[in-house]
C-alpha cells in the first residue's frame, strides 16, 4: 500500500482488533475548510444534534485539540502554524483519544483533508486503516472526473452531508 501516491491499494484494510464486534461507529471526512464531505454512522443510538451542529462541533473540537498539541509541543519555538496542516513525522500531532465509551482516531493529510473515525474504546491503533481509507479516497474521489473538490461525496444509497 502507498500513503502519499501511487495508486496501488491493498485488497483489504488492516483489521481494528478489540474484544468486541460493532467496531465502526461513525466517519467523518472534512476539508481544510471544514466542509463535511462524507458522513456515515453505523452504531450510534443517540442522536442528540442534528447534522450540521454534530459535524461543526467535531470539526471545533479536532481544531481545538491540534492546537493544544501544537501549543504543549516541547520541542517547537515555532507555534504560529496552527491552521497549516503538517506532513507525517513533522510537528506535534495527536492521532486517537479515547474515553470510556468510545475511541476517536484521527489523520489529516497534506492537502487537509480530515479523516475521522469513531469507534469501540477498545479498538487498537487505526492509524494503517485510515491510510488504507485516503487511499480509496485519492483513487475513487479525487481522481474521479465528475466530482467537484469541496463538494459533499455522493455513495450509492445518497446519504451525505
Amino acid at each position: 500500500m502507498q500513503f502519499f501516491g501511487g495508486s496501488e491499494i491493498s485488497p483489504s484494510p488492516p483489521t481494528p482488533t478489540t474484544t468486541t464486534g460493532n467496531n465502526a461507529h461513525m466517519i467523518y471526512i472534512f476539508n481544510r475548510n471544514g466542509v463535511c464531505l462524507l458522513y456515515r454512522e453505523w452504531n450510534r443510538p443517540l442522536h442528540t444534534l442534528n447534522p450540521q451542529q454534530d459535524h461543526k462541533l467535531m470539526f471545533g473540537l479536532l481544531f481545538s485539540l491540534k492546537s493544544l498539541a501544537a501549543k504543549m509541543d516541547p520541542t517547537s519555538a515555532d507555534k504560529g502554524n496552527l491552521g497549516v496542516p503538517q506532513l507525517p513525522g513533522q510537528g506535534c500531532s495527536f492521532h486517537s483519544f479515547r474515553t470510556n465509551t468510545y475511541k476517536l482516531s484521527f489523520m489529516e493529510t497534506p492537502s487537509g483533508i480530515k479523516f475521522i473515525l469513531v469507534t469501540n474504546p477498545r479498538t487498537s491503533d487505526l492509524r494503517e486503516t485510515l491510510k488504507y481509507i485516503y487511499n480509496l479516497y485519492v483513487e475513487y474521489v479525487a481522481k474521479n472526473p465528475l466530482y467537484t473538490p469541496g463538494t459533499p461525496i455522493r455513495t450509492a444509497d445518497d446519504r451525505s452531508c
